[in-house]
This record gives structure tokens, sequence and C-alpha cells, in this order.
């Protein structure tokens, strides 16, 4: 099977995933925090149990949310970059030109980590115990509790059910 049908492949078997971390995900009484950040930005937001950061360059657009978690996100140039954490989940997102990586972590120990280091888009996503990586440059790694990654500039994927 073409790397390409592999990861679009994974994508969509993850969408229900997501959907279920959404859906499932304890709504406690934490702090939440949003920090938008377009274009040559830097937003900041400390609160008791949430923390957000987001810096943006000239052209570029930011965004971290940290609902009872902490999360970051940095664009550069011609980027975009998104980062969700929730529940005790710490997510990063860095973008360069022209990428788009998110991350979402939802749910206590979840970790996300993802990078835009080429054209392309890509995305984490972790539950309770997990860890999801992408670096942009070689395969997403998925472990841990359940977690999905698809990434847009290698064409390739994880899976894990924790």
């Amino acid at each position: 099977m073409p790397r390409g049908t592999t990861a679009l492949t994974a994508l969509i078997a993850a969408t229900p995933f997501a959907a279920l971390f959404l859906l499932t995900a304890p709504q406690a009484a934490a702090e939440s925090t949003s920090c938008p950040a377009p274009g040559a930005n830097t937003v900041t937001i400390t609160a008791s149990d949430a923390e957000c950061s987001a810096t943006s360059a000239a052209g570029g657009a930011a965004a971290a949310y940290g609902l009872g978690g902490d999360a970051s996100a940095q664009a550069s140039q011609t980027s975009l970059s998104l980062a969700i954490a929730q529940n005790g989940g710490v997510a990063t997102s860095t973008a360069t030109p022209w990428s788009g990586p998110a991350a979402l972590a939802l749910g206590p120990g979840a970790t996300v980590t993802t990078s835009g280091v080429r054209p392309g888009l890509s995305i984490g996503i972790a539950g309770p115990g997990a860890t999801v990586t992408v670096t942009g440059t070689s395969t997403p790694t998925c472990t841990g509790g359940m977690g999905f990654a698809g990434d847009f500039q290698t064409f390739q994927g994880c899976l894990s059910m924790g």
C-alpha cells in the first residue's frame, strides 16, 4: 500500500477515537486559559492549574488552550500551530513555514509534541497516560494509553490502543 494511503487510512480510522476522547474526557472545575496569537504576537496566561502560551511571527498564527492542562504553540511566518491540553495533559506544537501541526493532550499523563518542519499538516492526540510525538521527519510514535498521530509531512502515522 502506498505511504500516502497508509497515512490517510490511519487518519480515517482514528477519527472515532478523537471523538471518543472529546466526549469522555472528564470536565472538572479546572481553570481554563486561552492564548490566541495571530500575526506577530505573544500571549501567556497562567492560572492555578492551567497554563497556555502562544507565539507567532508576522504572517503566522498560533493558538494554545489550557483547560486544566498546559499548552504551548509557536508559529513562524506562513504557518499555523495549535495546542490544546485538558485535565492534566501537556500539549506542545511548533511550526516552521508552510506547516500546520496540532497537538491535543486529553487527560492525566497525556503528552503530545508535534513539530511542523516541512510543508503539510500533522496532528497528535493523546488520551490519559499516552505519549504521542510527531517530528515531521520520521515515523510518529504513540505509546502508553490511547493515542493517535497522522503526519502529512511524512505520510505516516501511529495508533496506540493503550
